[in-house]
């Protein structure tokens, strides 16, 4: 758990003190006043307050150092399926895989680790990662160089034997269970908290837990990098593939967009207020929204009107969910024409 101190850059009364600074407002002179007042708001909204209002010379914080301390202090309210990773987008594999087929998907997920599963991914047993496979796949070929008796002087120092790898002798269609190179696996419940899990994770040595449901059914995956980034930000590595706006102006009113795209960045684009209702407040998503205003997954090429007079025609979807939509922000259907 990251927690915040008295040592910290930029709060120490001793740095506030050294440069000479007396002025009553100083960011370290709002801090102690916030410590000495018991108004209404947390201690945690005021010092976000604080550091979001303070501009500060370029000895305190930098906009980066600022962003990361908001980021922080939010940290305490983030629960675990604030952050998780849906059910619909894991990749997981069955525990009857073969080791060919589960090196073609490590290739294809672009993950180290990867979730195990027994029959359904509602019956999660464990996790296999890729350095796992690889050494078992070096263990399974490997053999011993011989070395020529003739080769050195019998007075020679040995050399240290070498170790060859030959894949002819690793058997690739063995299934995983017989591979054995699974690990345990989280299991903790979308409610939880994000700091607690963070601790959680550390203390266990364990990268990746899978959030279960009420039902014990799986709802979705974390990461320990899904957490880290809440704090630090966006974190992309060399296998992480660039990925475009998720909704993009296509003119005359007329947008693509991503069903995984946040109703607030469709809001703040189109200046309109989307989720109104109360079967829609826990509707994240566009495809959230729109699954929740028809009440079920809507076909491709079907069309969905919003009472603001927003329309979404589905434009990718399969039984599961929807993937991509078009957004008009003026009504096309004639269902929408009649009522104007």
């Amino acid at each position: 758990m990251v927690e915040t101190t008295s040592d910290s850059p930029g709060l120490s009364p001793q740095n506030s003190r050294s440069n000479g600074s007396k002025t009553n407002g100083s960011l370290w002179s709002r801090l102690k006043s916030i410590f000495g007042t018991n108004g209404d708001a947390s201690l945690r909204e005021s010092l976000g307050d604080v550091i979001e209002q303070h501009e500060g010379g370029a000895k305190e914080f930098s906009p980066s150092e600022r962003s990361m301390l908001i980021r922080l202090l939010n940290f305490g309210n983030v629960r675990v399926e604030d952050v998780m990773v849906p059910r619909a987008d894991i990749v997981s594999v069955d525990e009857t895989i073969t080791i060919v087929e589960l090196l073609k998907t490590f290739a294809t997920a672009g993950h180290s680790r990867l979730p195990v599963y027994r029959e359904t991914l509602d019956d999660p047993t464990g996790l296999v990662h890729i350095k796992d496979l690889m050494n078992w796949i070096a263990s399974q070929g490997s053999a011993k160089k011989q070395r020529s008796a003739t080769a050195k002087p019998k007075t020679a120092k040995p050399a240290v034997r070498a170790r060859e790898i030959d894949l002819g002798r690793v058997n690739l269609d063995l299934p995983l269970t017989d591979a054995n190179v699974s690990r345990p696996v989280l299991f903790v419940p979308p409610s939880m908290s994000a700091g607690d899990l963070l601790v959680k994770m550390q203390t266990s040595r364990t990268h990746m837990a899978v959030v279960v449901d009420e039902y014990g059914g799986t709802d979705g995956l974390v990461s320990i990098e899904d957490l880290v980034e809440e704090i630090v930000g966006e974190i992309e590595d060399e296998h992480d593939a660039e990925e475009g706006p998720m909704i993009e102006p296509q003119g005359n009113d007329v947008y693509i967009a991503d069903a995984r795209a946040p109703v607030e960045e469709l809001d703040a684009l189109l200046d309109t207020q989307l989720v109104v209702d109360e079967r829609e407040e826990d509707a994240d998503t566009l495809g959230g929204l729109v699954f929740s205003m028809a009440g079920r997954i809507p076909v491709r090429g079907e069309l969905i009107r919003h009472e603001s007079g927003v329309e979404f025609e589905i434009l990718d979807a399969d039984a599961r969910r929807i993937r991509k939509l078009k957004v008009y922000l003026k009504p096309i259907s004639p269902a929408a024409d009649a009522t104007e």
